[in-house]
């Protein structure tokens, strides 16, 4: 089954983005390739027991066993030693990927505390968009009697077409709530 922006992607705003962009090769538009999904877990240093929880939440949020990140250099202020483990990755590509943004999109944004809109301006010159959120627990999926901890995750897209405007209008279309 194919997902719900998968498909007006390929229906929809495919066109949409053709003659707004002006371009008659549908290979030259921008399109989403991948969403990285990201949890630094500082504290798992003195608790190994917080970098599992953390490495639960981000497989139940989106439904594939993470990578665990390991420390590149030692410093002795953070009481981090080269090797350590210190975080959780998941690169979310093709079904899994639409669904994810889908329920960040219509789901997990909207339930943000005071929500005013994302950064319109979060773009890094070459299309991709990141955005941080605080809390995990604005999934639904997640039990907050189970997760006690407040765990944040940095959510990366990566978009081709290399140009932060067609990026931006690309992301309108799905329906990202950017501010105005």
């Amino acid at each position: 089954m194919t997902p719900r922006l998968q498909e007006k992607y390929d229906n929809e705003f495919r066109g949409q983005l053709t003659e707004k962009l002006g371009r008659k090769n549908r290979l030259s538009l921008p399109k989403l390739q991948k969403i990285s999904v990201n949890m630094g877990v500082g504290s798992a240093s003195q608790d190994k027991k917080h970098l599992e929880d953390a490495v639960k939440m981000l497989t139940i949020i989106c439904g594939q066993k993470p990578a665990i990140t390991a420390a590149t250099k030692s410093i002795a202020g953070f009481r981090l030693r080269e090797g350590m483990q210190i975080g959780a990755k998941v690169t979310l590509r093709g079904a899994r990927m639409y669904e994810f943004l889908d329920r960040l999109i219509a789901i997990a944004i909207p339930r943000v505390r005071d929500f005013r809109g994302l950064n319109p301006k979060a773009f890094d010159g070459n299309g991709n968009y990141s955005l941080g959120l605080s809390e995990s627990l604005v999934f639904p999926e997640l039990d907050p009697d189970k997760f006690t901890r407040q765990q944040g995750m940095n959510i990366t897209l990566c978009i081709s077409g290399g140009n932060d405007s067609e990026s931006r209008e690309l992301l309108r279309m799905f329906g990202m709530p950017f501010k105005s």
